[in-house]
């Protein structure tokens, strides 16, 4: 499938300081609607301090930031959310007493539209959105092949399971773009394969996705385009094939050319 040309993040020189030391440095990265991009690189190479910028828990000192065509300046994440940007984390953030209804359900909130009152008061248009947002949930559950009862505790999830959940609970934020933190760590090759399929099927949905992921399988039979960071640089962005002949890549993080 060949993505859509029309782009959906656009980043252009992005500086971001923690104190003396320099996370990113001029990183500039445009991904296009409809298409799985890879974010890889070593330990420390400034991916996931780029994935919180992207994501709205960190703000750049530097450089632009355009989604959907809109330019956002010092937004925060609840703002992006509603913008159309959900995510997960690289450490599973479920609501671990909470059913995997209610997890899902929590995520969904963002799009509500009943305020304040009527959510105390609980009337008749709240309820029926109450209602209208279970359903939803019940159909991500599904959607991501969780078979468990509704009522299920997140806390009694397998861990492959919880991954699941978590996607399930970002996707019911209506996104134009996932945003997914390591979502294969931990996983066995099973998982990791039955993970593929469903980022796969998310991608046909028309959902954008952003992946950063230490499985360098994963990335190069999976995504469309591919960037790499070293030292809060990038080094390089292309096709899977291209990223991993690039001879900057093999020195800095595949170590030996594939075949």
């Amino acid at each position: 499938m060949t993505p859509p040309s029309e782009l959906l993040l656009e980043l252009s020189g992005v500086c971001k300081h923690f104190g003396g030391l320099t996370a990113l440095s001029e990183v500039s990265l445009n991904i296009r609607r409809g298409e799985i991009y890879g974010l890889i690189g070593p330990n420390g190479a400034g991916k996931t301090t780029l994935f919180n910028v992207i994501t709205g828990l960190y703000q750049m000192d530097q450089g632009t930031f355009k989604f959907g065509g809109n330019t956002y300046v010092r937004t925060k994440p609840h703002q992006l959310a509603q913008a159309g940007i959900a995510r997960t984390f690289q450490n599973i953030r479920l609501f671990a007493n909470m059913s995997v209804l209610e997890n899902i359900m929590v995520g969904r909130h963002v799009r509500t539209r009943t305020g304040i009152w009527g959510a105390l008061s609980r009337n008749s248009s709240a309820r029926m959105e109450e209602h209208t947002i279970a359903e939803r949930a019940r159909e991500l559950l599904h959607y991501v092949g969780i078979q468990r009862p509704t009522n299920t505790l997140a806390k009694n999830l397998s861990y492959g399971e919880q991954r699941r959940l978590e996607i399930a609970r970002a996707l019911a934020t209506d996104p134009q773009m996932l945003a997914l933190d390591e979502p294969a760590a931990g996983m066995n090759a099973t998982e990791t394969e039955s993970l593929k399929a469903l980022l796969q099927s998310i991608r046909s949905e028309g959902i954008t996705v952003l992946l950063i992921e230490h499985d360098v399988k994963l990335i190069m039979g999976l995504c469309d385009r591919v960037a790499v960071l070293d030292y809060g640089k990038k080094i390089a962005e292309g096709t899977p094939v291209e990223v991993r002949r690039n001879p900057a890549v093999i020195s800095a993080y595949l170590g030996v050319e594939s075949a």
